[in-house]
């Protein structure tokens, strides 16, 4: 059973958090949930996308600070982790009331998997009471998940579901996706040079989304950089765009579910374009080459 109960959030450092801001609401259609710190002394921008308090933070910094989040049930799970953690010698930190409030959880431990990502483990506060408000009816109802950089993911695969009990739903060449719930899968170990993340995707209601949101980049002038297209893996139909300091953001549908734990056995894709998208949808950009 995976330690971790769902992605909580993603921090993700700028140079220039206004046109980052901007984005997030304009084009993601993320509604702002609030700001602290001012222009002089440095910013951070709260975005929300579903009934939490926010899944998506742009601070002032540099875009190379990048961290990931997850929900753990108690704090007695996140004291097992801790302590699982420290047995390998692992770095830890463990955060201080003033890191919690600003990440509106009541208990926090930071690492960083092998590869050097850097990962939150959170115990949530409680979230508010008022609903989603998107800015733009772009159809987005979940946080869905994130495409990390690993250096090497047979090793890190190894600290994923060792560690912190996530599941292999399937691989594509030596690329796991995995799972924490019976969603397919909420995260993708995809090879680099370097760490950090790939991608970020939220999930919308129907296949009409997808659709809508291309009309809506391209009149944008947003670049379009994968799809649409579907997954073969997931079944979930995609689209992938380019976002502020190069990140990539991405709409998909829901992905099919994994039910049955004890019958699933992960299937192995070839590393071809085929496996990244049943279509024939194609990409010559770098950050989605199989």
């Amino acid at each position: 059973m995976s330690k971790l109960r769902d992605i909580r959030y993603v921090r993700l450092g700028t140079r220039d958090v206004e046109s980052a801001a901007q984005y997030a609401v304009r084009i993601l259609g993320l509604q702002e949930t609030g700001r602290i710190g001012n222009p002089k002394t440095g910013q951070a921008v709260y975005f929300r996308s579903d009934q939490r308090h926010h899944s998506l933070v742009y601070f002032e910094g540099d875009p190379n600070e990048q961290i990931i989040a997850f929900e753990v049930v108690d704090r007695g799970v996140l004291k097992a982790i801790l302590s699982q953690v420290q047995a390998t010698g692992m770095a830890t930190h463990v955060g201080s009331r003033d890191e919690c409030a600003l990440r509106n959880v009541t208990a926090m431990i930071a690492i960083r998997d092998p590869s050097g990502n850097r990962i939150e483990l959170v115990v949530p506060a409680s979230d508010s009471d008022g609903t989603f408000a998107p800015p733009r009816p772009a159809g987005i109802d979940r946080f869905a998940g994130v495409g990390l950089r690993s250096l090497d993911p047979v090793r890190d695969e190894a600290f994923w579901t060792g560690e912190l009990g996530a599941r292999v739903s399937d691989r594509i060449g030596v690329a796991p996706l995995l799972r924490l719930d019976d969603t397919h899968h909420r995260i993708a170990l995809t090879p680099s040079t370097h760490c950090g993340i790939r991608h970020i995707t939220y999930q919308v209601q129907t296949f009409d989304d997808v659709m809508r949101a291309l009309y809506f980049l391209r009149e944008n002038g947003v670049r379009v950089i994968f799809g649409p297209g579907r997954d073969p893996t997931s079944s979930a139909i995609f689209i992938y765009f380019a976002g502020p300091d190069g990140m990539v953001f991405g709409y998909l549908t829901p992905h099919k579910l994994i039910a049955n734990e004890s019958s699933h056995r992960p299937r192995q894709f070839p590393v071809a374009p085929r496996s990244l998208c049943m279509w024939g949808s194609r990409t010559d950009m770098a950050e989605f080459s199989p």
